[in-house]
């Protein structure tokens, strides 16, 4: 038996039809106070231009990927489905949105830094390791 996604009591279908101001009351306190201010400063160029390009690949007039390097985005119910580059400070990492990542920002999705591993200490890590012969 598989368990349905269910976000505030609203499966998927719904959440996806409804409007954005009527999504917003759902949302964490954060993402409404920051969409509050859509018109000021969250509406950035960047965002702006993501919106536009989103739905066009909604309606399928969009030929390329999206590829996007604002990761202080929050996703929204109509950007469920799309599958969306964003840019970690050094390549593009895809991800395909899904409905539990609503009211999420899309750079949590695409990490920043990576695990260090680190090597065997070099010559003159340490003050014997002087003295060793390199071959």
């Amino acid at each position: 038996m598989v368990r349905e996604f269910k976000f505030r009591g609203y499966n998927a279908d719904q959440i996806q039809s409804m409007s954005v101001e009527s999504v917003l009351p759902l949302l964490n306190s954060r993402q409404r106070r920051t969409l509050d201010k859509r018109i000021g400063k969250y509406m950035n160029d960047g965002k702006r231009k993501l919106r536009e390009e989103i739905k066009l690949a909604r309606d399928g007039k969009l030929k390329s990927k999206l590829k996007t390097h604002v990761r202080d985005m929050i996703i929204l119910p109509d950007m469920i489905g799309l599958t969306i580059n964003v840019h970690n400070g050094k390549e593009f990492y895809e991800f395909l949105i899904k409905p539990e990542m609503i009211g999420h920002y899309l750079g949590e999705y695409a990490i920043t830094n990576k695990r260090v591993q680190h090597g065997s200490p070099g010559v003159g890590s340490s003050r014997s390791s002087l003295y060793v012969p390199l071959k």
